[in-house]
């Protein structure tokens, strides 16, 4: 990081902490992009120990196990959850699968951890379930908000936390980016926000805490076929400190499909009393796998500091979630990630859908009453 007599070099510690034990038997539900491209890659650059496989379609399983050297391949998920060897659960399943194979291990009662995907289930109601089976199973319970792990969000964190912007003001998420919506979209009817935009409402999360209340707007998406609601997406997150959080989630950009040039990109952006941050995941581009940006500054810099790292959002962000739930299970401490604080992102979400429904803002208790705004897991230094 460039550094000089007006802009010393500051630390922005980025990477994730790694457990003691790399050798932990993981065995993994499902066999799609996600894990054959992100969660595998990224933990074979860990040193994890990923042995066993399952997949709806096993012929898919075998050929993510050759491609990423795993021994095992089940037959079906019911076989894979009978092995008493496996200590971890890796599900990356459709969000309508997830919760039924979650309670099965649960029955099991056999793996330490589990971390599934998000959305955790298809609504708050069936995350809730997820969440207490596992506790009265005595499962630790993470979830893949995998954006926590970016490099630019992470570095992010780290100058909220040492209070390097001051009091935060105004925080933007812009993202402009064609997701690829997977078929089982079209089943259950909804696009970005259960998708996309939870991983950018549990950014706001991570870097602030809960808001008061949400305000969003939706309209669909001109290129999606099928009938849905939230395909462009727009909302205000209000907090009681007057930090607004403003999230733009377009998934249309223009006809970049369809002959335009396009501008694709996902942006994030701080703006705080004493100084002023300004992210780039890099994600959506070609390669995927470009790493993300940082720019930030603070009163009396002469110019942005700009970190630079090796690490993208894909694949790297995954070796994170993983890794924090193994040491989570080393040090009997709950992840950061834990289903209980996930249950606030699922509800922020629910409140998003049922604001756009009514026309106004929403409180995370309308969903649940026993939810009231909590802050951040810091107090950010003076």
């Amino acid at each position: 990081m460039p550094g000089s007599r007006s802009n010393p070099r500051v630390d922005l510690p980025f990477r994730p902490p790694a457990p003691a034990r790399l050798d932990w038997r993981i065995g993994v539900l499902g066999a799609g992009f996600i894990v054959s491209d992100c969660h595998l890659v990224a933990y074979r650059k860990a040193g994890f120990n990923p042995v066993a496989i399952a997949a709806r379609r096993p012929e898919q399983a075998r050929d993510v196990a050759e491609r990423h050297g795993i021994r095992t391949v089940y037959s079906d998920a019911a076989a894979l959850l009978d092995d008493p060897t496996l200590e971890v659960l890796d599900i990356a399943v459709p969000p309508a699968a997830q919760v039924p194979l979650i309670l099965e291990a649960c029955r099991r009662g056999t793996v330490r951890g589990i971390l599934a995907q998000k959305p955790l289930g298809v609504d708050y109601a069936e995350a809730v379930r997820a969440v207490e089976a596992c506790e009265a199973a005595g499962i630790v319970l993470a979830v893949n908000q995998n954006m926590r792990y970016d490099p630019s969000v992470a570095a992010g964190h780290t100058l909220l936390e040492n209070g390097h912007l001051g009091t935060p003001v105004l925080a933007t998420i812009d993202m402009r980016g064609i997701p690829h919506w997977m078929p089982w979209q079209r089943e259950l009817g909804w696009v970005t926000l259960r998708i996309m935009s939870i991983h950018h409402l549990d950014c706001f999360r991570h870097w602030f805490g809960d808001p008061a209340r949400i305000y969003c707007s939706v309209r669909p998406d001109p290129r999606t076929s099928f009938p849905h609601s939230d395909g462009i997406v727009s909302y205000i997150l209000e907090y009681d400190s007057g930090l607004r959080c403003v999230g733009l989630d377009d998934t249309w950009t223009g006809p970049a499909k369809e002959g335009c040039p396009a501008d694709i990109r996902i942006t994030w952006r701080i703006e705080g009393t004493d100084g002023l941050a300004i992210g780039d995941l890099g994600w959506c581009r070609d390669p995927y796998t470009t790493p993300s940006t940082l720019r930030w500054a603070r009163k009396g810099d002469t110019a942005f500091r700009q970190p630079a790292w090796s690490e993208s959002w894909f694949p790297d962000a995954f070796r994170g979630t993983m890794g924090e739930l193994l040491v989570a299970l080393e040090s009997g401490t709950p992840p950061a990630l834990n289903g209980r604080d996930n249950l606030r992102t699922m509800a922020l979400v629910e409140a998003a859908y049922r604001s756009a429904e009514t026309h106004r803002a929403v409180a995370l208790s309308e969903i649940d009453p026993t939810l009231s705004p909590r802050g951040p897991a810091f107090t950010a230094a003076a």
